[in-house]
């Protein structure tokens, strides 16, 4: 596991084990064993290039890297010899052995070396240890987690993949380093799999298919990170909006509507301003004012609460809102419709008492549930938890967090969810329940969050009258169940290929007159089928057949209609489908009913 001592110097909790690494335990050390990596591409890196300096190499998900800076810039195509350096290194390395450094012995070391020196100093100003880690003839500083059996670290294993910009810490107003990535596994197979798996992701590349099926766009004019929807892409989010909506009304949700922008009141007292202040879009009016486009709509919702007194016969009150919200994303940080600027979340928010707050859980437990199941998704459940020690980054008191995550850990358990706890992963204001939905390439993706929340009803001081009538304080659940639609939707691109099924699909339906004498008859076909409610399009170009059908094929369509002489003489269409090939000749009227049947068990 790994955890951050300070920004670029990484630790590793798993490293202290008196006993040697075993093969049977290779998968769970696998980040120890990734930190070794890191390591050994540096040791190469100096050898190759003895005048950089060496910055920071921690272990990530798949793999490692290490940050450079270089004399003289380097680009792909040197990662070969670099990989062919690194096996020959190792084969001489026959352990990591540690040690404990004095400041000065460190300062004297790492002399010429503004980096390590920068990091000295936060080791210091922590008061924490020198530590650093020999293999060979190369040490670097570090606080440790390597392979204690330097076997583990297998030379078919690993693959230098891409070089990369990095600023030093992460901060654009410091250097621009070179950042070298690497995969690293525990066996030759798994690295090849992840490989294949990487090559087929690029091929469902969002980015890559929302252009070539036409479902987003992006302008240098508009900006950075806010997506333009085409009318197929429209029709995409508006199909996923309405099936959410679908779900949340038959659990009894009503509508609301909020103002894009807000003062900047609302959000100081709901903590939203001293937390996310830097990630706010703000805007000055000509009074003097200062409003903020609202990244989130949680104070807006407490606000349609606290427009009169509720009983407790009145709660619980649930509020569905898919609206826009706007963040200050880096620039560097955007990616595709994965981060961006603008983005619409699918939000709800329940206002209850706490004898309700588990009924009103599993309802959305099961609407989680029924929306993910229509693509199947896997899923499994994280119990997003705070940092006890961290206490000055959420809001409240330790006894609210506790039965706040005890109540989560209950509902879990009588689900017999497969869950897992994630400390540190809670809301600034109150633990949650994250689905992580895993992928068609077995990729883990965080998506419907269901969050519990004590401290928001409390600083708006939210109440109902009770039995008794006095006035008692509420609890308040968000929750989102795509979380946004743009990010859901980078989700399920490359999940489905941009093989969306029937229901979703932007175009349901294509129909091809073989000539123009045939341009009437489909024309009248398509009316039938719009009147349905379903989505088509006909293709009268002056185009082959055979080219018009390639065409219809590359955009994924779910079906295809052919209509010709025979089809004119005899009233039927000739269709073909994704998913069944050739169905063969059908009435418009049974090719309705079928289509209606397959949009209505959502397959």
């Amino acid at each position: 596991m790994l955890s951050t001592l300070f920004p670029g110097y990484y630790l590793l909790t798993v490293i202290h084990s008196s006993k040697p690494l075993t093969s049977a335990s290779m998968s769970e050390s696998l980040p120890v064993i990734r930190h070794s990596f890191a390591h050994l591409l540096a040791a190469a890196v100096l050898r190759l290039y003895p005048d950089t300096k060496l910055t920071i190499g921690p272990a990530i998900d798949d793999g490692f890297y290490y940050d450079f800076d270089f004399t003289t810039p380097i680009g792909d195509e040197h990662l070969k010899a670099i990989e062919k350096e690194m096996r020959a290194i190792l084969k001489t390395w026959k352990d990591f052995s540690g040690r404990e450094v004095s400041e000065s012995e460190a300062r004297v070391l790492f002399a010429e070396n503004p980096y390590k020196l920068e990091l000295i100093d936060e080791i210091v100003g922590k008061g924490e240890t020198i530590t650093l880690y020999r293999s060979g003839d190369f040490e670097d500083l570090c606080r440790g987690g390597h392979a204690e059996d330097i076997a583990l670290m297998r030379p078919d294993a690993f693959k230098l993949t891409r070089v990369a910009g990095a600023y030093w810490r992460g901060d654009e107003t410091k250097k621009m380093l070179t950042r070298i990535y690497g995969y690293a596994f525990a066996h030759k197979a798994a690295l090849e799999a992840h490989i294949h798996q990487i090559e087929e992701a690029k091929k469902r590349d969002h980015k890559k298919l929302g252009v070539e099926l036409d479902l987003f766009t992006f302008s240098e004019l508009v900006g950075s990170g806010l997506p333009l929807w085409t009318p197929r892409g429209t029709a995409l989010r508006m199909a996923l909006d309405d099936y959410v909506w679908q779900l949340r009304r038959a659990a009894g949700y009503e509508r609301v509507e909020i103002p894009h922008i807000t003062k900047k009141d609302l959000y100081i007292t709901s903590g939203h301003w001293d937390k996310f202040k830097d990630e706010l879009f703000r805007v000055t009016t000509r009074e003097g004012h200062e409003f903020a486009m609202k990244p989130m709509n949680c104070p807006h919702h407490t606000q349609i609460y606290a427009r009169r007194q509720w009983s407790y016969r009145d709660l619980p009150q649930r509020y569905a809102n898919t609206t826009m919200c706007y963040r200050d994303e880096q620039s560097g940080e955007l990616s595709g419709l994965a981060r961006v600027r603008s983005f619409a979340q699918d939000d709800a928010h329940v206002f209850c008492r706490m004898s309700q707050v588990r009924e009103e859980f599993l309802k959305i437990w099961d609407i989680v549930h029924t929306f993910y199941g229509s693509f199947g998704f896997t899923l499994r459940v994280r119990i997003s938890k705070h940092d006890p020690a961290t206490p000055e980054e959420y809001l409240g008191d330790a006894a609210l967090w506790s039965a706040a995550e005890e109540i989560l850990e209950d509902i879990a358990r009588e689900k017999q969810a497969d869950s897992f706890e994630g400390i540190g992963e809670a809301a600034f204001y109150g633990p949650k329940l994250d689905f992580m939905a895993q992928d068609a390439l077995g990729r883990e993706w965080q998506v419907a969050t269901i969050q519990l929340d004590m401290n928001m009803p409390e600083r708006f001081d939210l109440t109902c009258v009770n039995e008794e009538g006095a006035h008692e304080r509420i609890v308040m659940i968000h929750a989102a169940i795509m979380g946004s639609i743009e990010r859901f939707l980078s989700i399920l691109i490359e999940h489905t290929a941009g093989h969306f099924p029937l229901w979703l699909a932007p175009e349901q339906i294509r129909i091809l007159p073989i000539g123009e004498r045939h341009q009437e008859y489909a024309a009248a076909v398509a009316r039938d089928l719009t009147q349905a409610g379903l989505r088509v399009s006909v293709d009268a170009s002056s185009e082959s057949l055979g080219k018009r059908i390639r065409n219809a094929k590359v955009g994924k369509l779910p079906y295809l209609v052919v209509v010709g002489d025979k089809e004119m003489e005899e009233g039927m269409l000739s269709v073909e489908s994704r998913t069944q090939g050739q169905i063969g000749a059908l009435t418009s009227a049974s090719f309705v009913d079928t289509l209606l049947q397959e949009i209505s068990e959502k397959r």
